[in-house]
């Protein structure tokens, strides 16, 4: 049996192995930060931790190479997901013996570890569906690898929040290492397609093509708009647990938000931009997305600077129309992503995107801490509207074939 075979098989695989990737990032972008909010920590000390923890996402395109050159009969990128995968599990089983309290360092050091097994885990699956996803169908498998994404993001990030004190944290990322050793066994259920090069001079045909691609005007756009493009939902999305604490909504709530009604936003948001985006134009499909998300911040924003006691209800309805707009647009855009990435490069080109998108993460992230710090949430929101919409003008530029 072959999962790669079939439609149903692929869309499957993907889910399952994205499920993997969401579990640490639900952890570490979603209850993390809510947990060290209700503990009293600063903005900037949690916002400068979650940028660190990110690393390895936005540096993928370093190592990213090694996973197309270094490929072949014997170790396709099957192998490369297989030991990504291993060393993510067996960076978290000193974590269950560890008490994060006293061993914070400790503990820093092995989720850093993890985030850059995942990290190379992700470079590896992007490079294998580029190579065996044909173009019409892009849109559809990133909207169920975003699904599969969301479910561990929800298990982990908002699952996490409901049984932190009822189970406690060793426990928790002692079951996300078991998830990923049981997952490991899935591709047993996969046999790669034979390579697209098969000569000598494999490594210098790469290198060709790697010149050729960073050469490209598209390559350098499509980088800056990784960067730019999602700075409004990623402050707003990254910044939610903590936002939503300073509003005093309970723990509790906060909890069954991140795992129900975002989840449930992103999931069907999701599969209905992958749709949509392999029916009509990809960039018109983008930006219309990309608007979307940007009114719903700003409605937010305006909500807390007039009348930030106003019914909890409000902000929740609000940010949940929100994720659902990114996962419009996070389908859409990352179809948009593999257009413009040469298959026969994809671990390395489409890796430098999505470090870019991560990128985006970690600097909105970052100068946003400081911005609350100062100025409060809602102009750290709206400036980040603001070069959501200027990223559109870089988007116009962008040729597609």
């Amino acid at each position: 049996m072959n999962l790669l075979r079939s439609k149903t098989g692929r869309i499957l695989l993907v889910t399952i192995l994205y499920l993997t990737e969401g579990a640490p990032i639900g952890f570490i972008w979603w209850a993390m930060p809510t947990l060290l909010r209700q503990q009293n920590v600063a903005i900037e000390s949690i916002t400068s931790l979650t940028a660190i923890l990110i690393l390895p996402w936005i540096f993928k395109f370093i190592w990213a190479p090694l996973v197309d050159s270094l490929r072949n009969e014997k170790r396709g990128y099957k192998f490369w997901i297989f030991i990504s995968q291993l060393f993510m599990g067996l960076a978290l089983v000193p974590l269950i013996f560890v008490s994060p309290q006293n061993n914070f360092f400790l503990w820093g050091l092995f989720l850093f570890i993890h985030s850059f097994a995942a990290a190379t885990q992700d470079v590896s699956i992007d490079a294998l569906v580029i190579n065996v996803i044909a173009k019409n169908e892009r849109g559809k498998l990133n909207g169920f690898m975003n699904a599969g994404m969301l479910i561990g993001r929800s298990l982990f990030g908002g699952g996490t929040l409901i049984l932190a004190y009822e189970l406690g944290l060793n426990y928790l990322l002692g079951l996300i290492a078991v998830i990923i050793f049981f997952v490991m066994l899935i591709l047993v259920l996969v046999k790669e397609p034979a390579l697209p090069i098969k000569s000598k001079n494999q490594f210098e045909t790469f290198k060709q093509n790697i010149s050729i691609a960073f050469k490209s005007k598209n390559t350098w756009l499509a980088i800056l708009f990784a960067l730019t493009s999602a700075a409004a939902f990623e402050v707003a999305g990254g910044l939610a647990g903590p936002f939503l604490t300073d509003l005093k909504i309970s723990q509790e709530t906060i909890g069954v938000f991140f795992a129900l009604p975002v989840v449930l936003a992103m999931f069907v948001g999701g599969l209905i931009g992958g749709y949509i985006s392999d029916k009509v134009n990809r960039k018109s499909a983008v930006r219309m997305f990309l608007s979307g998300f940007v009114v719903t911040i700003i409605i937010i924003s305006v909500y807390n600077f007039v009348e930030p006691l106003i019914d909890d209800v409000i902000f929740l309805s609000t940010y949940t129309a929100m994720y659902f707009f990114v996962g419009l647009f996070t389908s859409s855009s990352y179809a948009l992503f593999m257009d413009l990435t040469n298959p026969k490069i994809g671990g390395t080109q489409f890796s430098t995107y999505m470090a870019a998108t991560n990128g985006c993460e970690g600097w909105t992230v970052w100068s946003a801490g400081f911005i609350v710090a100062g100025y409060g949430y809602s102009p750290a929101f709206i400036l980040m509207c603001v070069v959501s919409l200027l990223s559109l003008l870089v988007l116009r530029k962008i040729e597609l074939a």
